[in-house]
């Protein structure tokens, strides 16, 4: 007998109650882009105020039990609500991606600098301040859909443009170069790469026999192994990454005038990593850190933004060049062709429903615009196969009707029919010519026109003699990097081959690295103990500088803002003002204030007539998630912060990890507490700054209240109003002036050697 059931009946006023308290998710206007509209009127669906119905649009009365022959009996194959919901449940997943399995998403939008017309006729660059919407994919490459975010990985960087005249994809990567020079070694790389074969171990890392033993045997591999084990492969967000084309691009103008060009992506906030010991914590408390972060940044106003720059050369003048442009292994330096920024892409709406969209977003390096075209860069050639027939195959033979990768403009076309096509075109004639259609759609008379390269040469599968420098430009990156940078370098290849059960395997590498710089491969050898290299097989080329700072991290950074760091203020009952002023500070200069206490309840200051509400625990929270720390005063405070080990372990952890801290008045014992071994204030006429932790004594308004906290706040909001650092700094008080630029230079590289010795 069929009925309604007793946990469905007594649900309905907690579902009521739940409806009355939702809030439409996409607030008018935030986000709104052409492609937001265009989702919004065709695909979204709002549940609020809604009855369930199944997938044909009956209502449902109950999902908690099966239709049976009694209350004990068999169920009954009649039962069509239950079969609607496990067939489908049954289908719900699609091949995952082969690489870049793993990714986060958001919606937004580019807007252009200016008239970009003189080197190219693509619409979406052709007047000041025309915006063009954009959906923005980032990724891992090698682990699944389930590994961890912060893993040593390449991280993919792919932007879907829904222009005017059809959609432009932007298929690339943080890291300008790749591991190999011709598309048909691909799978040999992904199948080395990728878990080895005969355990499915490692997951998300290179760090492995197979992998290695194929680089080793791959020269060209060689300069790409040097970013893959800097620390550009270790993003502290993936708001602060890179991202380049990596191959060579022709821009072709309304004349027919063709340049070659290289894209750059330059993010807002500066290029920023974590350090190897924080990115393994990372990896086991939050794997979906990078997920979180982006998805966070959006939600509370902090829109992601990186600049678009062309990197552009005459094809006569590339010819000239130490190297050749088609080689996907190698950079332009950016002292000998300098990159023009031309626009921007801002970031500001996170997605719906993640499947539909992240998921099922598909890329191809072949969706082009006019104005935009390829090279004959053998990768790249290889790749515009490659990717159509892979989203053919893990999303379906109409997958541009899906509404995530459906373009803004209008779509018509002859093609028919395949599975689940959505598309409905009135009318007899399905090809061309036709006369019965009134010859519609028509051919345009400004239609993509491929730039008319005059090509010639015998049919042969040789490798260019320009390809064969596999170690120049590898050098060069090596010798750009400062001392910081290449004991990461080091260390990270050490790592690595220290997980190399195969001596072989190990000491080609070690040879390999010889001949870009032998202290690099003699002190990688004493490490894993392979055999000191002998003299390189190969003499470097000149590669038009000797070093290049823009490679460099820590040479090409600003650090000129804070907006979007998270700062944690470790707070317990009885906290003094200071407290006020910091959050005041932060809030003006566009950064946030996480309060982080022993439990979630509001903290009292030391008045008593004041709380904060804690965003975080000590217990349920970790280091890792924050990029500086603040430690105030108040004696009540700093006496229950000294017997927490939760905080005192997070404190300890953010000193290891060469984050920026700030500690006043008493909450300066928390740092003799753990050890840390600093100069500190004594007295309150100085400030101290000691390998980027900052100390001060007789700072705030006293113990709190309203009177200390809304002098506080009005301190620090004084002192920032903009996210401009020079502008936050300029009024702040010394203390302040100190912490805020030690947050923005985001690490402390000086603490470093001492940083390694702490065990925590």
């Amino acid at each position: 007998m069929a009925d309604h059931s007793t946990q469905g009946v007594g649900r309905t006023l907690a579902n009521a109650a739940a409806q009355a308290a939702q809030t439409v998710k996409g607030a008018v206007g935030l986000g709104q882009t052409e492609k937001v509209k265009q989702l919004n009127q065709s695909n979204v669906v709002e549940n609020a105020n809604t009855h369930l119905t199944t997938s044909f649009g009956c209502p449902v009365a109950t999902v908690d039990d099966s239709l049976k022959a009694g209350e004990r009996g068999p169920t009954l194959f009649q039962d069509f609500v239950q079969r609607d919901r496990m067939a489908h449940f049954d289908r719900e997943r699609i091949p995952e991606r082969v690489v870049h399995a793993r990714g986060s998403a958001a919606h937004g939008y580019f807007e252009s600098y200016g008239n970009e017309s003189e080197v190219t006729k693509a619409s979406f660059l052709s007047a000041k301040g025309k915006q063009t919407p954009v959906f923005a994919r980032f990724s891992t490459v090698q682990g699944s859909k389930g590994s961890a975010d912060t893993v040593r990985d390449v991280r993919g960087f792919s932007i879907k443009f829904y222009t005017d005249e059809g959609n432009w994809d932007f298929v690339g990567n943080n890291i300008p170069v790749f591991f190999i020079q011709d598309a048909i070694k691909f799978p040999d790389l992904v199948h080395a790469l990728k878990p080895e074969p005969h355990n499915e171990i490692p997951q998300g890392q290179s760090a492995h026999d197979n992998f290695w033993d194929f680089v080793s045997l791959i020269p060209e591999s060689t300069h790409m192994l040097m970013w893959v084990m800097s620390d550009r492969t270790l993003p502290r967000s993936l708001r602060m990454i890179n991202g380049f084309g990596v191959h060579t691009f022709r821009l072709v103008n309304a004349d027919g005038v063709a340049r070659f060009v290289k894209f750059h992506w330059r993010p807002k906030v500066g290029v920023h990593s974590l350090v190897w010991d924080e990115a393994l914590k990372t990896a086991g408390r939050d794997p979906d850190f990078h997920r979180r972060d982006l998805w966070m940044a959006i939600d509370n106003g902090d829109y992601p933004e990186w600049e678009l720059g062309f990197q552009i050369i005459e094809e006569a003048d590339a010819a000239k060049l130490p190297f050749d442009i088609l080689d996907a292994t190698k950079i332009i330096p950016e002292e000998i062709v300098p990159v023009r920024y031309v626009g921007k892409m801002v970031l500001n709406r996170n997605v719906d429903e993640f499947f539909s969209e992240t998921e099922q977003a598909a890329f191809h390096p072949g969706v082009l615009v006019p104005g935009i075209e390829v090279s004959n860069d053998p990768l790249l050639q290889g790749r515009l196969f490659s990717y159509s027939d892979t989203q053919f195959y893990r999303v379906g033979t109409n997958y541009q009707e899906l509404p995530i990768n459906r373009p803004v403009c209008p779509v018509r076309n002859h093609q028919r029919a395949g599975a689940m096509r959505h598309t409905i075109v009135k009318g007899q004639a399905n090809y061309e010519p036709n006369s019965i259609g009134g010859g519609c759609p028509f051919l345009s008379g400004k239609g993509y026109e491929h730039h008319p390269e005059l090509v010639e040469g015998r049919i042969m599968a040789k490798r260019a003699e320009s390809f064969g420098d596999h170690y120049s430009q590898a050098k060069l990156f090596y010798d750009s990097m400062t001392e910081t940078e290449k004991g990461h370098i080091q260390s990270a290849f050490t790592f690595e081959l220290s997980k190399v059960t195969t001596k072989g395997v190990q000491q080609r590498v070690v040879d390999n690295l010889n001949n870009v710089d032998q202290a690099l491969a003699s002190a990688i050898a004493y490490r894993i103990g392979a055999n000191p290299p002998a003299a390189p097989t190969f003499t470097t080329k000149p590669m038009g500088v000797p070093q290049s700072a823009p490679l460099s991290i820590l040479k090409s950074q600003k650090y000129d803002t804070i907006a979007g760091r998270m700062v944690a203020v470790l707070l317990m009952p009885g906290y003094d003002s200071s407290v006020a002023e910091l959050v005041g500070a932060l809030k003006g200069a566009g950064a946030q204030a996480m309060i982080v206490s022993a439990t979630p309840a509001p903290v009292p200051d030391g008045s008593g007539s004041s709380s904060i509400t804690p965003s975080f625990t000590f217990f349920a929270s970790s280091s890792t998630q924050f990029d500086a720390f603040f430690i105030p005063g108040g004696r009540k405070a700093v006496d229950a912060l000294l017997n927490d080990a939760n905080a005192l372990v997070q404190v300890a952890e953010g000193f290891k990890h060469l984050k920026a801290i700030c500690a006043v008045n008493e909450g300066i014992e928390v740092l003799k507490k753990i050890g840390v071994q600093i100069q500190t204030a004594t007295s309150a006429d100085k400030v101290v700054e000691d390998l980027g932790v900052v100390t001060a004594v007789g700072v705030g308004a006293g113990v709190g209240g309203p009177i200390g906290k809304a002098l506080g706040t009005a301190t620090g909001m004084a002192a920032a109003t903009t996210t401009s650092l020079a502008d936050a700094t300029s009024a702040a008080s010394d203390w302040l002036k100190k912490f805020m630029v030690g947050i923005a230079k985001h690490r402390a590289w000086d603490r470093e050697p001492m940083a390694m010795k702490v065990v925590v």
